[in-house]
């Protein structure tokens, strides 16, 4: 009613477009004070604080590492009648060792091979023969569900090193060595180290308090060392290894 009187006092008003002007700057800048407010300086910090934490993870960082390395080995053929490595431990020399798909191993011994009675691999003291290496499932999951049923009972922080054990000292087709580099890097106890020139370093607990530290070269996928810590410390480096059409020399 009010405005009634007012239109017939003084008729319509006219609009002022300098008015009309002020009131749009006014509504356009509280509606970026607004915006701005989700982008606040404390906000913007803790943003790039996470965007940092999540790129710096080691963990991230090293689980990246063994999908890159489970890529290559899923990528190398296991063409060769032998399977050959050839190793390096402080204080004993280098050993070699030969296995052929029928079962049959042979090793060095002052510079001749001799036949391995049994089967030269072993996971957490039991034997292993080539068949049933060759027969593990290629799915990370169903590998550790695996290898899990072939260690001991309560055989806490074993998991890890029988995984580890077949990127390298054992003769697994390409798919197992894939799956067994997913698996590690899906356990909460493989630590990664970080860079150690050539390779990448991991580690883990063993049973009685000493420590695996293994090197691996991502590119090759390829364990390159084994370091033991604790009360009985060694390393072994792994000169050659691989499937390989030359047998042992029984010279």
């Amino acid at each position: 009613m009010m405005d009634d009187l007012i239109r017939d006092l003084y008729g319509t008003p006219k609009p002022d477009q300098d008015a009309q002007a002020r009131v749009w700057r006014r509504l356009a800048a509280r509606r970026r004070r607004r915006r701005l407010s989700w982008l606040s300086i404390p906000a913007v910090v803790a943003a790039a604080a996470v965007v940092f934490a999540v790129v710096a993870s080691p963990a991230r960082q090293g689980r990246a590492v063994l999908m890159s390395a489970a890529t290559t080995a899923a990528a190398i053929p296991a063409d060769g009648a032998y399977w050959y490595i050839k190793k390096e431990r402080d204080g004993f020399g280098t050993t070699e060792l030969w296995a052929s798909r029928d079962g049959r191993a042979w090793t060095s011994k002052r510079g001749r091979a001799v036949v391995v009675s049994g089967s030269p691999f072993t996971m957490a003291g039991r034997e292993l023969t080539f068949e049933q290496i060759e027969r593990l499932p290629a799915d990370p999951d169903k590998l550790k569900a695996a290898v899990t049923a072939l260690l001991p009972p309560n055989s806490r922080g074993l998991l890890a090193d029988a995984l580890a054990g077949l990127l390298w000292t054992k003769p697994s087709p390409p798919a197992i060595r894939a799956a067994a580099f997913q698996a590690l890097a899906d356990l909460p106890e493989v630590g990664y180290l970080g860079e150690n020139s050539p390779g990448e370093a991991f580690s883990y607990a063993l049973p009685g308090g000493s420590k695996r530290i293994l090197v691996i070269d991502p590119k090759t996928s390829q364990v390159l060392s084994c370091t033991d810590t604790g009360p009985s410390p060694r390393t072994e480096r792994v000169i050659e290894a691989g499937w390989t059409d030359k047998g042992p020399d029984f010279r």
